[in-house]
């Protein structure tokens, strides 16, 4: 009665860990990372490792939930018995179809709204039968940009897809860059391999307005203003291309506007991008020097710096380094943001759009997710009536917390979440459904973070009556009267509809491989290695050129960024709410309102056993900054702007630069005053991507003796 069933973490992290689940008498009794996995290698984080408290966890939702009580915070457990009675399925079914159905008589089906990011990655229960559910209803689409769309869009400008260095050949760089990447913290199973080349004399330089755990590990740590990354990129190359240093042949067969390229750095001096970036100009000369000469040389560059307004133009211009000096050629060189492109599997198939067509006969009305407050209480044409909330914690995660809890609130807003949880946005919700963690339904597992394709197994029956995204949406369908067979598929023939795709590196790969192996890596072609060395295993994609892009190089200049009005090369903008905006008179501080390190958004941030791992409710400041306001360690603090304001307790530990301060994320019913960092970030949308700008922001911070905290 005892079995190990092999799975894959499904949460928003590069590593897609695939994971060993023991399970004795059908209970999951222990979970420890797959040896077998390259990637994995046998360890899990700390937050995964405690998974099993997650899945037993007494706060589960294990039933459906009706509001009976006043929208607003209850306790994380949801014992609150004023707030929710229990309901059957078939009840909470007909009450969800019977609103829908009013409200699309009343208001049209643009009147509700889903809204969905990365609680899982899993290829199914992210995005496909709801896709299908919500594509035939005809509702609102929404355009899910919360998070990383600015800094893919910059990827993609350049390269043409989202591709780049596999995690295995950092070993083999000389020069690592983490830039704006807090490895240490949230991609650990990167780290082994650069404490591999570390031990074989590599150089470790970090790029951050926060002093990371990562930072901490750095043989050189670069500490920068944030929102200025375009700048230094730019300086960077100023020095690399004036210098003769760039790779002239490889510029030559697989670039294309180098020669715009070079006119454009010639206004990017070192001096003067010092003034913005706060690194020394000899400094930013070193850099160049550095990275061009300890050859291979990778960078590692994470979504934090696109969180800027001009973040889609800061990842464009780090994606150019590695073009100009050629390093896509060597084992160990060029770039990684995200590498999710490269699976290619058949996502219309999952999520057919054409079924919007049935129902509307066009293309349905979109909403940024960014904008949820604007939309739930400003948005002209159909108003949102309904929202239908999954794999996402909107009261919580979302930008100017106040305008969106203000729309939640509303009376005519009819909200359903479906949730493993009690989390702060089912504290708006009329009906709760329960939702099945990964250990308890069958996916398909890609990444973005390494290239190995998973088959995750259902390892335990699912709690109470929990339900996966698929099976709820396919009851709906079915409560809807929805014909369409699509609705009816099973989740193998869902993983064999997303594995048929023309995509050659999925040749060989099938769910029958799948489930006998567990993982399998890509099949890259050998004209993507290095054939007849011991490199040959290794995939370098843009060795010989190869890219997706239109012209099939790296565009250093870009017809589409001209076509939508923008800088065809790439230019620095600082954002509206820097230092050096008008806006710094009133508010004079830039906020890094940071991901916590060891919760995941903030999934996780209501577990016991990770809470003890992360120390909440802080406001890191510069102690330059601390003494002029006369802020001691541990002073209760008020942190404002136009937005809202919050209570913090300040940590004068000097882990940002003087100008910058920095809290970190977590639910707002677990923090003073129901409200957490978002009541200080604004809606406002990056350069490329329509993206979040959580970093684009400014406040101040006012003494103890001017404050009076909330009960």
């Amino acid at each position: 009665m005892k079995k190990t069933v092999h799975a894959a973490c499904p949460h928003d992290c590069p590593d897609a860990c695939g994971v060993l689940i023991t399970v004795e008498d059908g209970r999951a009794t222990r979970i420890q990372g797959d040896p077998a996995h390259p990637v994995t290698r046998g360890f899990l984080c700390a937050k995964v490792a405690k998974y099993l408290d997650r899945v037993y966890s007494p706060e589960r939702v294990l039933y459906p939930m009706k509001r009976v009580g006043p929208k607003g915070p209850t306790s994380h457990d949801g014992t609150n018995p004023a707030s929710f009675q229990r309901i059957s399925w078939d009840e909470a079914l007909d009450e969800i179809t019977e609103r829908f159905r009013k409200i699309i008589v009343e208001f049209g089906s643009e009147a509700i709204l889903p809204y969905s990011y990365g609680g899982t990655l899993g290829v199914l229960n992210n995005a496909s039968m709801d896709r299908r559910f919500f594509h035939r209803l005809g509702a609102s689409q929404l355009e899910r940009s919360i998070c990383s769309t600015a800094g893919d869009a910059g990827l993609e400008s350049v390269l043409g897809a989202q591709i780049g260095t596999e995690p295995e050949q950092f070993r083999h760089s000389r020069y690592i860059i983490a830039w704006g990447a807090n490895i240490h913290g949230n991609n650990v199973h990167l780290w082994p391999f650069i404490q591999e080349a570390k031990r074989n004399g590599a150089k470790l330089v970090v790029i951050d307005p926060y002093r990371t755990r990562t930072a901490g590990c750095a043989d050189w740590y670069l500490p920068i203003n944030p929102g200025t990354d375009v700048a230094l990129a730019l300086g960077m190359m100023h020095v690399i291309i004036n210098e003769n240093l760039y790779d002239a042949d490889y510029v030559a067969r697989y670039t294309l506007g180098f020669e715009q390229l070079r006119e454009k750095v010639q206004e990017y001096a070192p001096e003067y991008v010092a003034h913005w970036t706060g690194i020394d100009a000899a400094d930013i000369r070193k850099l160049a020097h550095q990275y061009v000469t300890a050859r291979p040389a990778a960078i590692r560059v994470n979504y934090g710096l696109q969180r800027c307004q001009n973040g889609g133009m800061a990842t464009r211009a780090i994606t150019m380094l590695p073009c100009i000096t050629g390093s896509w050629k060597e084992v160990g060189g060029g770039l990684q943001l995200s590498i999710s492109g490269a699976f290619g599997l058949n996502k219309a198939a999952l999520k057919k759009p054409e079924l919007m067509h049935k129902a509307l006969g066009r293309e349905g009305r979109m909403v940024n997710m960014v904008e949820l407050g604007k939309a739930l209480n400003t948005l002209s044409g159909p108003p949102i009536k309904a929202l239908f909330v999954y794999n996402s914690n909107p009261a919580a995660v979302c930008p100017n917390h106040n305008e969106v809890i203000r729309g939640l609130k509303r009376q005519d807003l009819f909200t359903v979440v479906h949730e493993q949880f009690f989390t702060d946005t089912t504290d708006y919700a009329d009906i709760v459904l329960p939702a099945t963690t990964f250990f308890e339904h069958k996916e398909l597992q890609a990444a973005y973070g390494h290239y190995y394709l998973q088959m995750s197994q259902q390892a335990i029956q699912p709690l109470g009556e929990c339900r996966s995204n698929v099976d709820v949406f396919r009851a709906l369908a079915e409560h809807l009267g929805f014909e369409e067979d699509c609705f009816r598929e099973s989740v193998d023939e869902m993983i064999d509809t997303a594995l048929s795709s023309p995509n050659p590196w999925l040749k060989g790969i099938d769910r029958e491989r799948l489930e006998l192996e567990g993982h399998v890596r890509l099949n890259f072609e050998s004209q993507f290695s290095v054939p007849g060395t011991q490199f040959s295993e290794y995939f370098l994609p843009f060795a010989k050129g190869n890219f997706p892009t239109r012209s099939g190089k790296a565009e250093l200049y870009s017809e589409a960024l001209k076509a939508k009005g923008l800088d065809p090369v790439v230019e620095f903008t600082p954002p509206s709410e820097s230092r050096h905006s008008v806006m710094a008179k009133t508010y004079p501080l830039e906020l890094l309102a940071r991901k916590a390190d060891n919760f995941l958004n903030t999934t996780f941030s209501n577990l016991p056993a990770v809470q003890n791992m992360e120390e909440s409710g802080l406001l890191e400041m510069h102690p330059a900054d601390a003494q002029v306001r006369g802020i001691t360690e541990g002073d209760s603090v008020r942190v404002f702007n136009s937005r809202g304001e919050i209570f913090l307790t300040a940590r004068v530990d000097g882990k940002v630069p003087r100008g910058i301060v920095s809290a970190r994320l977590h639910w707002a019913k677990l923090s003073p005053g129901n409200i957490n960092i978002n009541v200080l970030t604004g809606e406002q949308l990056s350069d490329l991507g329509n993206a979040a700008t959580f970093y684009s922001t400014l406040v101040e911070v006012e003494p103890p003796v001017l404050t009076a905290r909330p009960n």
